[in-house]
Formats: C-alpha cells, sequence, structure tokens
C-alpha cells in the first residue's frame, strides 16, 4: 500500500536523523530523492574502500540519489527547481547551514508556498548550545538517559543508537501532521525538531517520577519497579524475566524455580519489599538460574506463565522462530551492490507490509533519470 504515493521528498544531510526519517516516508510510498555531495556522499557510505556499506544500507532504502554541489550555483538552482515539485524537504544541518547555502525557510517558502521544511538539529535553531555539534552520545548525556544506564562507578557507554533514532522518527510524525493539515490549508509548514527534546520526549515516565513525584532514578529504578533481571543459566547462555506488578508472576516464578519458601522471607513478602530489596533479591535469583541451563528454565516458566525470553545475540534473532514466522527480515538486490539484508517496517496496514522496494542507491544513480524528469516538467509548465 503506497500510501503517500504522489509525495515527494528532497532529503539532505546525512548519517541517521533525516536519513532514517526520509526511509520511513519511503517505506510509506513516498519518492525520496537523496541529495549526496559529489565528493563522497553521505558520511555513512565508505567501507572497505567502497560507498556502499552495510550501515548506509540500514537507513537509506527505497530512495533515489541524486548529487549536487549545493555550494554551486548550478547546484542550488537545480535544488530550486526541485523544490518547486517537491512536498517535503527535510535536512539534519547545523542551524545556519541552510542559509548560507541560500537555502533557508523564507527562500523555500518563496519558491514553493506548498513545501513543508524539516529542520533537524542538535538543540534547537537558537540558544546557548544551537551551534554545537551533535550526535548519539550527545543526546544520550544531556537528555538524562545516560544517568539511567550508566554506573557512577564505571562508566561505559554501549549499545546501539538511540537518541538519533528517535529524533527522526519524531521528525517523521512531524512531516506527516504538517502534510495532513495542508490538505485543509494548501500551506506549507516549516517543521522543526531537535535532538534534546526528542530524547527527552522520548521517556517522559521517569520525568514525571522525578519532577512530580519528586523520586530519585537511577540505573536500577525501573528494573527495580518493574521487577525486570537477566540471568546467566548454568550452559552460560542468558535469560531475561519481568514480573511486572501483578502477584501471579511472582507466585509463578516462585513454582517454576522451586523455592516457595522465598515467599516468607521478610525481604520479599510483598511487590513494595521486592522493589526495595531488589538488589538482594537479584543476587538470590542469579545462584538459582546458575544451577540449570537455559533450554530447562525455558519449559518451567512457560509451564508456570512467566514472562521471560532468551538474550539473543544477532544472529540469534534473525533465526528465532517467532522472527521467522512474522518474516522481519528480507532480501532486496542492487544491481550493482548485490544482495542486501533488511528489516521490514513493523508497521502493518490491514495485515500487510508496506515498506519500499527499491534498494539503497549508489551514489549518484539517479541524478541523470532525476535532472532529466525536472527538465520534462519544466517543459511541460
Amino acid at each position: 500500500m503506497k500510501m503517500l504515493d504522489g509525495v515527494r521528498v528532497l532529503e539532505l544531510g546525512a548519517l541517521i536523523t533525516a536519513p532514517l526519517a526520509g526511509m520511513m516516508l519511503a517505506d510509506l510510498g513516498a519518492d525520496v530523492i537523496k541529495i549526496e555531495n559529489p565528493n563522497g556522499g553521505d558520511s555513512f557510505r565508505p567501507y572497505r574502500g567502497k560507498s556502499y556499506s552495510p550501515r548506509f544500507a540500514a537507513y537509506n532504502r527505497g530512495k533515489r540519489s541524486v548529487t549536487l554541489d549545493l555550494a554551486s550555483q548550478s547546484g542550488r538552482s537545480a535544488l530550486l527547481a526541485l523544490v518547486k515539485r517537491s512536498d517535503v524537504l527535510i535536512e539534519n544541518f547545523r542551524p545556519d547551514v541552510m542559509a548560507r547555502l541560500q537555502l533557508d525557510w523564507d527562500i523555500l517558502h518563496a519558491t514553493n508556498p506548498r513545501l513543508t521544511h524539516c529542520s533537524i538539529t542538535g538543540f534547537g535553531a537558537d540558544g546557548p548550545l544551537a551551534d554545537r555539534p551533535a550526535f548519539d552520545a550527545v543526546g544520550l548525556a544531556m537528555s538524562g538517559i545516560a544517568s539511567l544506564f550508566l554506573d557512577p562507578a564505571n562508566p561505559e557507554l554501549m549499545g546501539p543508537t538511540i537518541t538519533d533514532n528517535v529524533t527522526g522518527m519524531y521528525a517523521c510524525y512531524g512531516i506527516l501532521g504538517a502534510l495532513y493539515e495542508r490538505e485543509r490549508s494548501g500551506i506549507g509548514r516549516r517543521v522543526e525538531v531537535n535532538m534534546l527534546e526528542s530524547s527527552i520526549a522520548f521517556m517522559p515516565d521517569p520525568f514525571a517520577n522525578a519532577i512530580m513525584g519528586g523520586q530519585a532514578m537511577d540505573r536500577l529504578t525501573r528494573v527495580s519497579a518493574s521487577q525486570s533481571f537477566a540471568f546467566t543459566c548454568s550452559d552460560g547462555k542468558l535469560l531475561a524475566i519481568q514480573l511486572s506488578t501483578q502477584d501471579k508472576f511472582w507466585t509463578g516464578l516462585l513454582a517454576a524455580i522451586g523455592y516457595r519458601e522465598l515467599a516468607d522471607d521478610p525481604r520479599f513478602v510483598s511487590r513494595e519489599q521486592r522493589v526495595a530489596h531488589y538488589v538482594e533479591l537479584r543476587a538470590v535469583l542469579r545462584t538459582i538460574f546458575a544451577t540449570a541451563p537455559r533450554a530447562e528454565w525455558y519449559v518451567r516458566l512457560e509451564r508456570h506463565d512467566v514472562p521471560f525470553a532468551p538474550v539473543h545475540t544477532l544472529p540469534e534473532v534473525v533465526t528465532d522462530e517467532q522472527v521467522v514466522h512474522l518474516g522481519t527480515f528480507y532480501h532486496m538486490r542492487h544491481p550493482i551492490e548485490g544482495e542486501i539484508t533488511a528489516i521490514h517496517n513493523p508497521v502493518r496496514i490491514d495485515s500487510g507490509r508496506i515498506d519500499s522496494e527499491r534498494p539503497p542507491p549508489a551514489l549518484g544513480e539517479h541524478t541523470a533519470e532525476v535532472l532529466q524528469e525536472v527538465s520534462e516538467a519544466q517543459a511541460r509548465s
């Protein structure tokens, strides 16, 4: 289903935030034209001497690539010609870059009053930090997200990007709202999204508890409240469980592990006590789960309806029976670069998939094609 069929999107910028927003719109059927500098293109492209990395492929399916030097008069003119016939322009430059390129909102809006311009920045268009560079670790730190992961005694950043991805998703959300509103007003809007506020908005619960509830928040606050644990089993494999707020899950766990006497331990007699003594409970359960292999715990926990899951490595995710059943991963083939493994858009409409069938583009792959389209449209107008 191509819900955005007929919508043309120009994507400027690189790395994650703008490319992710563009890819999400492409999955919905938009014609996304990725504008890249002829000298190397998107910063995520380089890989072992080539310009088609797995990182680039991850965020750029469904697009056409056009190379333009926006610092040149010819490149700027070509872009404005595209702007006249587009619905959305997304960029993730620092606040002053579009003005220096003579492509700021006033110029874009004058060129095409129906254009939605989405500007993605690190800290917003103005303010004391507006001109600073921002990447995922910066967003994690300033938003408070990192404080809920790090051990102050041994601080180590780890894991996948969070704030970059969240910001790209909020950008897509804002663009879709602006496009819907344009159907009533006929006027394009300027959508502004920044990494700092997107990251803060991503976790309303901790802020509500910290500000309204006066609760001190740290890396154990949520896991203790939700009674979430990860354990190493006797075969070295990892397992995660979450007992949540229902007493039946605690009762089920006791039955599964065969230690019903824990129910009489004064530290664990109620949910409130188990939250307060989370570290002690975790230590007890670690010892118990280390006595049997993970496959045995599967059977026991499932029998007693305890919420659990294996802690998969990424290759294990791909072969998990539920993931295979859902068909989450699929293959695309680029005519030059070969086969690519992609992840389906998780949204389904009327039980059908909605992602794009176009593989991530080679650098400048569609420059001649797109510029010819613009030339023909100009000739007709």
